[in-house]
């Protein structure tokens, strides 16, 4: 919760301060993919550097300007735990363990912290920039042929940086909360405690390094945005 809290005011301090300073970007996409490592947070795991997975995604961004973005992203992600790395004993001495491939569809925005590009300098474009991102998604987990879905709130930081005037290298940190608790295969809570739509354990992370292409330029001569 107060992590939640401390990026939504981050959000609106941040845009309050660099809304002025957009300019409209040359090009009005991108579309790329990454690749990186997922974690999971829940009854059956508490640290997210242990079982560690894959990640990969496809993503999708509309550009309206050198701070905003709209970005679609599709992704998969293996998870799994094993209640033997906890240190505190479940009910009756119970043990779990899971494996799991997620689907995640979701939508964002993104706000940068400078304005992006590459361009004249009075433009006072930066070649990088930190961004902070939030969205609403779905997710689909399979865990030991059972499918549970789940709706998600996916929250981030992270880095982009032109490698050229169109392609763009990006590193990226997201943690999602899945409004579930069957991401892990579990159907039933582990600790014995009532859950409920609004409150469970299940969260999932990607650390994720992206490459994507932009594309969709804007006529210049006629200044027309769309």
């Amino acid at each position: 919760m107060k992590l939640l809290k401390g990026l939504i005011l981050m959000a609106v301090l941040t845009c309050l301060y660099g809304v002025a300073g957009a300019q409209t970007a040359p090009y009005k996409f991108d579309f790329g993919a990454g690749v990186g490592m997922s974690g999971y947070l829940g009854e059956a795991n508490n640290n997210l550097m242990k079982h560690a997975g894959f990640e990969g995604e496809l993503s999708f961004r509309y550009l309206p300007d050198t701070r905003w973005a709209v970005r679609g992203v599709l992704s998969t992600l293996s998870l799994s735990g094993n209640t033997e790395d906890l240190k505190n004993v479940l009910p009756d001495g119970a043990q779990y363990s899971f494996k799991s491939q997620v689907y995640d569809l979701g939508a964002r925005v993104e706000f940068n912290f400078f304005a992006y590009g590459i361009g004249e300098t009075y433009k006072r474009l930066r070649r990088w920039t930190p961004y902070i991102t939030v969205g609403v998604g779905v997710c689909m987990a399979s865990c030991d042929g059972k499918l549970n879905a789940a709706p998600t709130l996916p929250l981030g930081a992270g880095v982009k940086f032109k490698l050229r005037e169109r392609l763009n290298l990006g590193a990226e940190f997201t943690m999602t909360k899945a409004f579930g608790d069957h991401v892990d295969g579990v159907l039933a809570d582990l600790n014995q405690i009532k859950t409920a739509f609004y409150k469970n354990t299940d969260w999932f992370s990607r650390l994720t390094i992206s490459i994507t292409y932009e594309f969709g330029k804007r006529c210049e001569t006629c200044h027309y945005v769309d």
